[in-house]
């Protein structure tokens, strides 16, 4: 079968990837074609575009692109009625892909939506909207599947892809000497994300409190999505930069400072302390402020359903708060154990469950029907 595949971001081509790896397993004809990155692209996948042109963060960054938006979306468009695909699976995305959601129902194709989007925290009204355009949808937080059959529409929970790949993970056993570290000095991870754009409103903010921490290594988490030489700008002593080693770069360390989104969950799986932080544009932040729904912003806390770790955001994210938490994470034995005992509480909730093979098989049998 034919599978036309749509990830905006980085953790989007990560989760897209090991679905087209299990789908090629229960469909070995499989051919994909889509809008991603180069996890994907080393799956077999045809891209079209690259996510990395696609990355805008806020909501008034994504107002003021909306006529280079609008020129992909007809692109993608003719795109997919060219390729003719047995099924369109989005991932994730929403802004982009409820526009392709529309279009394809329209065409009469098929519309799965691998990992939902978050109209739980926005706009819930537009769950009406996902019920008439998504025909099936595989969510991978626990208290999605509650949201949705409040409006009477059942969906697949499939546990959660994150917790699947930091399982399989194993440690690299020379990531001090393969990348020149002191491994008498623990390691404070920097996890800036992954856009350009959320990079340059944090990092400069999390790498500038190292006079309190001279006994540590500051080490940033970069993407080689990125250019190289643009990280260099953030290269000073005491801190470093290593390109796609972050699983193993939170294997090893003592405590971590983490931009809000599917890192933070990352870190809490791997047991390290962390202070979430957050920062967008003053028009952004008042809109999202308006308009958004939940009490927290980072994943840990919306799963534990109480503050786990501390979320630092807006105003709140400057050099003063940032130095109190984290030496609370390092230092206060008694904040550690209580936020390692809300990690162990969320892995019992996430459990374990295979989620790519368990979307694959679901997927591949709704299709054969």
């Amino acid at each position: 079968m034919k599978y036309y595949l749509i990830a905006g971001e980085r953790s989007g081509d990560f989760h897209a990837s090991h679905l087209m790896r299990e789908l090629r397993q229960q469909d070995p004809e499989a051919e994909f074609r889509g809008w991603g990155g180069d996890m994907m692209q080393a799956q077999g996948g045809t891209l079209v575009h690259h996510y990395q042109e696609m990355a805008i963060m806020g909501f008034w960054e994504a107002a003021t692109s909306i006529l280079k938006f609008r020129g992909y979306l007809k692109e993608c468009q003719r795109d997919i009625e060219a390729y003719q695909p047995d099924v369109v699976i989005l991932v994730d995305y929403a802004g982009f892909n409820m526009r392709v959601a529309k279009f394809a129902k329209q065409q009469g194709f098929k519309v799965f939506y691998y990992i939902s989007p978050k109209i739980w925290a926005w706009n819930q009204g537009r769950v009406h909207k996902v019920k008439a355009l998504v025909d099936k949808m595989f969510v991978i937080l626990p208290f999605e599947q509650e949201f949705y059959q409040r409006f009477d529409y059942q969906v697949d929970y499939i546990g959660n892809p994150t917790v699947d790949a930091i399982a399989e993970h194993v440690p690299s056993p020379d990531f001090y000497q393969r990348n020149n570290l002191n491994p008498q000095r623990p390691i404070i991870a920097v996890l800036p994300g992954s856009r350009k754009q959320e990079i340059e409103e944090m990092l400069y903010e999390m790498t500038a409190i190292i006079p309190p921490f001279l006994d540590y290594q500051f080490i940033v988490a970069g993407v080689t999505n990125l250019d190289r030489n643009y990280y260099a700008n953030f290269e000073r002593n005491n801190v470093r930069i290593l390109f796609d080693q972050t699983y193993d770069l939170l294997s090893h360390a003592k405590a971590a400072l983490v931009t809000s989104g599917t890192a933070t969950l990352e870190t809490a799986l791997f047991n390290v302390p962390q202070v979430v932080c957050y920062r967008t544009s003053a028009v952004s932040y008042a809109i999202g402020k308006a308009v958004i729904k939940v009490p927290y912003i980072s994943l840990v806390n919306l799963i534990a359903g109480k503050e786990v770790v501390k979320e630092l955001i807006q105003g709140e994210f400057n050099s003063r708060n940032l130095v109190t938490e984290l030496k609370k994470v390092l230092q206060d034995d008694a904040f550690i154990a209580q936020q390692k005992a809300g990690y162990a509480e969320l892995q019992e909730k996430l459990g374990r469950n295979n989620a790519a093979k368990k979307a694959a098989e679901l997927m591949v049998g709704y299709l054969k029907k």
